[in-house]
């Protein structure tokens, strides 16, 4: 996490865009408008990768100095919260300067949705709205599958997301092919959703002019409204949060859908640019939050499952050995649903 804070996503031979190029080529070649073919899509490309992370982490189990690189450079490759919120800030100076179009040129790199029917406004919900779902997807959700599953629960969990990002819309295409990934995708992300939820509502009171109990209230009543399953919860908590109105209606590839309002009713506003800045540092301080909950979980004898299992077969040098902590690419953040 540290190594995303100082450097962010490397701008070439990225692991993850590698893992969307191979997926986009093997689909080119497996695609049917069929749910079973989608499935063993799906199943083919996240075992192509879970299965090697696997290999590597019960190799390196027995040499720490390796485990810690190993361990870090694969949280490092597969959270992006600097480049989440480095996006952001670019839309955000755009929408002070009233460079409506440069804000539209930058949000495919955060969302899905068609950005040139958008105004400012729109485009403003647009940005608060994949914060606070990325957040959970490119942060706490990694974070969370690597302190439970070692190497190959980091490895397995971008490949679901990034399979999702790239097929799991509701498009003609990708309704029936895209299913199997789209449903994985949401059983992945149902529990890190909800710790999201619960530590952006206990981060509030950092933020300047936040409402605690709002998040608390809005996450609770208005949470379960969205299509998805699991972005909802974020956004809401987001919205009470930050006292803001989110949802209502996105276009994805030509199709419209129409949302359930977030943080609706009496003194609520619609997003201003100024309030993306104030999600950012939400962010920043729930992804601080979030790793320490990663670091605490793998130090746990619940943690590291694959590592802690393990343990007791592995060799022993010098009495005790020493187990680092499992935390935790470039995102491929055009999500099916959500911000």
């Amino acid at each position: 996490m540290v190594l995303d804070a100082l450097l962010g996503d490397p701008r070439r031979g990225h692991p993850v865009a590698g893992f969307g190029r191979a997926a986009a080529a093997i689909e080119a070649r497996d695609y049917a408008d069929s749910r079973p073919r989608g499935a063993a899509h799906a199943a083919a490309c996240v075992l192509a990768v879970a299965v090697p992370a696997a290999l590597l982490h019960r190799r390196v189990r027995a040499w720490p100095l390796a485990e810690v690189a190993a361990v870090a450079s694969a949280v490092w490759a597969v959270t992006g919260a600097r480049s989440l919120h480095h996006e952001a800030e670019r839309a955000l100076v755009a929408l002070s300067s009233h460079d409506l179009r440069s804000a539209r040129e930058i949000l495919p790199s955060l969302c899905g949705r068609d950005p040139s029917g958008l105004d400012a406004s729109e485009i403003t919900r647009a940005v608060i709205e994949s914060v606070a779902e990325n957040t959970s997807d490119a942060v706490v959700a990694p974070l969370l599958w690597g302190a439970v599953a070692g190497i190959p629960g980091l490895v397995a969990y971008r490949a679901v997301n990034t399979l999702d990002a790239m097929v799991g819309y509701r498009s003609a295409r990708y309704l029936r092919f895209g299913w199997a990934c789209a449903r994985l995708d949401d059983a992945a992300n149902w529990v890190p959703a909800r710790v999201t939820a619960a530590l952006t509502v206990a981060c509030a009171p950092l933020i300047r002019d936040a409402k605690p109990a709002s998040a608390a209230r809005v996450t609770w009543r208005d949470g379960g409204r969205h299509p998805s399953p699991n972005a909802g919860r974020c956004e809401a908590a987001f919205a009470g949060a930050l006292g803001v109105r989110l949802g209502g209606t996105n276009v994805y590839g030509g199709v419209a859908e129409t949302r359930h309002e977030l943080g609706r009713g009496e003194g609520v506003r619609a997003p201003e640019p100024g309030d993306i800045r104030r999600a950012i540092v939400l962010s920043r301080a729930v992804t601080v939050s979030a790793t320490a909950l990663g670091v605490l979980i793998a130090l746990s004898p619940w943690g590291s499952l694959v590592s802690g299992g393990a343990r007791s077969s592995a060799p022993i040098r010098s009495g005790r050995r020493w187990r680092p902590t499992t935390a935790g690419g470039e995102r491929i953040p055009h999500r099916r649903r959500s911000g």
